[in-house]
């Protein structure tokens, strides 16, 4: 008996909705990279991108528990000298909301080949207006 290692082209690559309203950031963030990764597929391999392009609205709305709304810091660096810069989640959440919910994504997807092409399949609102939801095969996700 052989067993069978799944192909691109048996893969069917499907839209998630995720509403970030009220819940908490690492636990949505965990929903998404298994969505993205594919892990949630019965035909999941590591080595060819099967995951699902996943949507996210209200990004602003996203609840971090305990101090961390002014204790988390985000940095950034651009190289040179002197360049550091600090910003708390309230910060970044008044400036760049979506930004919270990538780079916790980000960090928890596989350091591999892959790992650029599955942020690709990310988007990210702030509100409730993104340009997908009147799509059909958008799935809503809990």
């Amino acid at each position: 008996m052989k067993s069978h290692s799944t192909t691109k082209k048996e893969l069917k690559i499907g839209w998630h909705h995720i509403d970030a309203d009220g819940k908490v950031l690492g636990r949505i963030s965990t929903d998404i990279v298994e969505k993205l990764m594919g892990k949630d597929k019965v035909n999941f391999v590591g080595y060819i991108n099967c995951g699902d392009k996943v949507v996210v609205t209200n990004a602003k709305k996203v609840v971090l528990t305990g101090a961390k709304e002014d204790k988390k810091i985000y940095r950034t660096h651009t190289g040179r000298v002197g360049s550091l810069k600090e910003l708390t989640a309230r910060q970044v959440r008044a400036k760049n909301a979506p930004r919270m919910i990538f780079t916790a994504v980000k960090g928890m997807l596989p350091k591999n080949r892959l790992r650029k092409v599955r942020l690709a399949n990310l988007y990210i609102y702030g509100g409730e207006e993104n340009p997908h939801q009147n799509q059909s095969n958008l799935k809503k996700d809990a």
